[in-house]
């Protein structure tokens, strides 16, 4: 009986340890065909993804209005950072095919150094091909930084909607010295400077220090009113409120002076420019950036389905 037992017990082992194998392979086999599916799917993407050459489409001998877009916060690092604007800038007037040059915004605004360095190149670019004609053309939102560049531009376009405005600088912050008081908290700093931890959070606020600060903004903010005044000169109406940060539609605006015309891309091309067909200039992130920022997506969204998604059920 002891034999059976034994010999019952051996079958039962190798039928388990041929399973564990079985489950091992069809693992391997797994991994195997996933990352088949990974390699097809990125040899796919190099062939058919739009090329990021500038050129693409471009006709030798036949004029092209070119078309640079600057589209989120204006800030380093981003898509709307003043290298890539400038340099799109450039690539466009640079074309000996180009008829007209478009400035085509969709931004909130940002940073004010950024905007300045578009503003004066701008500036530069017009004086150097004078015969080539410099538009900016306003889509959905065109406020504080971004009208800041929009100002150095031979005319402004916009739509009827178009959001147009936000003339102001600020500086955010914010202060925790009560919750401090109320935890029991002490705050200890030492500082090379009575100023250097100026507009500290977890520390009074200082008149002085307010003052300072107060007086930078307002020199920031002239910097602005001035860079609008020379770009639109007396087109300009001049309105209380106009460089407070107040926004206005493309009607209002064109009322105001801050927007010539309403007019979209196509039209400024086809009617102003001369030259309706449009040829990309803007720069445009490299095939792993963009690929990387696709995969980045596909993870977030499945991310939120798997597990977002089934706590809101």
């Amino acid at each position: 009986m002891a034999e059976d037992n034994n010999w019952e017990k051996d079958v039962l082992e190798r039928i388990a340890t041929e399973g564990l194998k079985e489950q091992k392979r069809s693992r391997r086999w797994g991994i195997f065909f996933k990352l088949l599916t990974f390699a097809y799917l990125f040899i796919a993407m190099m062939l058919f993804y739009p090329s990021t050459d500038l050129q693409e489409g471009v006709k030798a001998g036949k004029k092209h209005t070119a078309l640079v877009n600057l589209k989120g916060i204006i800030a380093p690092g981003t898509e709307a950072s003043a290298d890539n604007i400038i340099t799109g800038l450039r690539d466009a007037f640079e074309h000996k095919d180009t008829a007209g040059v478009i400035l085509r915004i969709n931004s909130p605004g940002g940073s004010p150094v950024q905007s300045g360095y578009i503003y004066d190149e701008i500036l530069r670019l017009r004086e150097k091909y004078p015969a080539i004609p410099m538009h900016a053309v306003i889509t959905d939102i065109c406020a504080s930084g971004g009208y800041y560049v929009a100002a150095a531009a031979e005319k402004i376009f916009a739509d009827q909607a178009s959001i147009v405005g936000s003339v102001g600088v600020r500086m955010d912050n914010f202060g925790v010295v009560e919750a401090m008081k109320k935890l029991g908290i002490e705050r200890r700093t030492l500082t090379a400077g009575e100023n250097k931890a100026l507009l500290d959070p977890f520390s009074p606020v200082d008149p002085k220090v307010t003052q300072h600060m107060q007086s930078l903004l307002d020199n920031i903010h002239n910097q602005f009113i001035n860079a609008i005044k020379q770009g639109r000169g007396d087109r300009l109406k001049e309105v209380e409120g106009m460089f407070s940060g107040l926004i206005w539609t493309g009607d209002q605006s064109v009322e105001l002076g801050l927007v010539d015309e309403l007019a979209s891309s196509s039209q400024v091309a086809r009617d102003i420019i001369g030259a309706e067909r449009i040829v990309d200039f803007t720069v445009q992130p490299d095939f792993f950036e963009r690929f990387s920022k696709g995969i980045s997506a596909q993870l977030a969204d499945l991310l939120f389905e798997k597990m977002l998604l089934p706590q809101l059920k």
